[in-house]
């Protein structure tokens, strides 16, 4: 009796201890993951940001550039793709046609010099920057955070909880494919450009 007891002791301990470091492990996943959705709520508020200034600079720039119909015209597609996307998978992808367009404009505006004296594209192209350099930030956070949430999840014991618990990977990262363009840089000083000097005179003939 006293030994069949000691074994039911020990089952009920055994079972107290697996129970709790499931407990603790899934509990452990649950914070990782509101952290992914927190630094993706970061990223969207940023990609936002942007969404919103990027009308107001394509008109700044059509009204010097006016026959550039075409770049226009990607960066309106490729903003209405960002604003109507809902997944981050979605709005990822969306965000990288974004880029893509965006630096097509960046290239553009730099054939119309006439552009570095009107108040209204200087003000938008430092309100730009500082976005793209906080999407940059906030990107790479994101990212992080999701490799930890993924890590976690796949080593064992965690892996079991997880498929018990119903947590899987999450592959929407931002990725940066090989020659891609990074972050645009806005930079649209044209009036420290040096000064071509001028071709030497002739000599006089004789």
């Amino acid at each position: 009796m006293k030994k069949g007891l000691v074994v039911l002791v020990v089952l009920v301990v055994i079972a107290l201890i697996l129970g709790s470091s499931f407990i603790g492990r899934r509990n452990q996943m649950a914070i990782k993951r509101e952290a992914v959705n927190a630094a993706w709520a970061q990223v969207d508020v940023v990609l936002q940001r942007r969404a919103d200034l990027i009308p107001n600079l394509v008109e700044t720039v059509k009204g010097i550039a006016v026959q550039e119909q075409i770049v226009f015209g990607d960066i309106a597609k490729a903003r209405s793709a960002l604003l109507n996307a809902h997944s981050p998978s979605e709005k990822i992808a969306a965000n990288g046609q974004l880029d893509s367009a965006l630096g097509r404009l960046l290239v553009v505006v730099e054939n119309y010099p006439q552009l570095k004296s009107n108040e209204n594209f200087l003000r938008l192209q430092d309100e730009l920057a500082g976005t793209e350099n906080r999407i940059a930030v906030e990107r790479r956070r994101y990212n992080e955070v999701v490799q930890d949430y993924n890590t976690f999840i796949s080593l064992f014991p965690n892996s079991l909880v997880a498929s018990m618990s119903g947590f899987t990977r999450n592959d929407a990262y931002f990725k940066t494919e090989e020659g891609a363009r990074q972050a645009p840089k806005v930079n649209f000083d044209y009036g420290n450009k040096p000064a071509t000097p001028a071709p030497a005179p002739a000599p006089a003939k004789p």
